[in-house]
């Protein structure tokens, strides 16, 4: 290895490139539990069987079911029965999504560093420089609105405030059934005057959007809330608090329960303050491409710079099958 002072040898780039690659090998896993620690949605679809691995494909499909199935008949002996093909099925379609951490390092740097303990911990660095950058910018992207130039769609767009807007090439104002449920304190699903949220009035705004969301065996089972609305949920539990095992609380996510469903508050940064989103996390999926899921590329060395850059990507996009059965609580 070179010494501090000598000029410029590929030598360095390459002990960098080598150290980076195995440092990034022996902690992947740890890069990606920093991301599903650092954000409640994340970790649920995670750890719930919710990240789907797609090899190809110009755009994720992401099957639905839009109508009930017609030839449900009561019938007596010999009477006829209704097989007449129904269409029930229908598809929603979501654009691939990509991001993109650079590790770069430069020829001054690497010169600088290149005493053994000095360079290791100067790729510890790095690397785990890289798990924070993807920690927090999935985390914000995941409760977007997916406006922003190839971003995500956030849960601001699959559970919208208005309700409506179109979601994987479906305009939910021309489909109503795909349209999410909306409870707004502004105006109330259940009728009557505007509701000031509170801790002794936000249980009366929760549960219409629960009875809204349950249906049969379905009801939410993730409730996300922003800080503020989470501090008025526990203050209203008083001596009623229930909170999850330590290991639905680890990364530093407290989570309480309402009703079956866990309520976790996310401090990672996104969420909207005053607001809540009810999930149904069996209709929703976070796809990634197989060849993309926080994959380390080969080495760019700049043909007009004294540097080498080594870039970690991911491609995907979170996708939702039933908007019916999410919902959003808002001021």
């Amino acid at each position: 290895m070179a010494s501090p002072g000598q000029g410029y040898s590929s030598g360095n780039f390459g002990v960098f490139s080598e150290l980076v690659t195995t440092t990034y090998r022996n902690h992947s896993k740890d890069i990606t539990d920093n991301v599903t620690k650092h954000n409640a949605l994340f970790r649920r679809l995670s750890e719930g069987g919710n990240v789907r691995l797609e090899d190809s494909g110009l755009s994720i499909v992401q099957p639905l079911e839009y109508a009930a199935n017609s030839t449900y008949q009561r019938y007596s002996g010999y009477d006829v029965l209704n097989i007449g093909a129904v269409d029930v099925l229908s598809a929603a379609e979501f654009p691939w999504r990509q991001v993109a951490v650079n590790l770069a390092v430069s020829g001054l740097e690497m010169r600088t560093n290149s005493g053994e303990n000095r360079i290791i911990n100067f790729v510890k660095a790095k690397v785990k420089n890289a798990q924070h950058s993807l920690a927090n910018g999935l985390s914000t992207d995941i409760y977007s609105d997916g406006t922003a130039s190839n971003q995500i769609n956030g849960l601001q767009a699959l559970v919208a405030d208005a309700g409506t807007g179109t979601v994987g090439g479906i305009n939910s104002s021309t489909y109503s059934f795909w349209q999410n449920v909306v409870q707004s304190a502004a105006a109330p699903l259940q009728g009557g005057s505007a509701i000031t949220p509170s801790a002794t009035t936000i249980e009366s705004l929760m549960l219409p959007l629960w009875i809204r969301l349950t249906r049969g065996m379905d009801t939410p089972d993730l409730i996300v809330m922003s800080d503020d609305y989470f501090t008025m949920f526990e203050q209203s539990q008083s001596s009623l608090k229930r909170y999850t095992s330590d290991e639905g609380g680890r990364g530093g996510m407290m989570s309480m329960k309402y009703k079956s469903a866990d309520v976790f508050f996310d401090s990672s940064g996104g969420i909207p303050s005053a607001h809540a989103y009810f999930l149904n996390t069996k209709y929703m999926n976070l796809v990634v491409h197989q060849d993309a899921n926080m994959t380390m590329l080969d080495d760019v060395e700049s043909i007009n710079q004294d540097a080498l850059v080594k870039t970690i990507i991911w491609q995907g996009n979170l996708t939702v099958g039933n908007r019916s059965l999410q919902g959003v609580m808002k001021a």
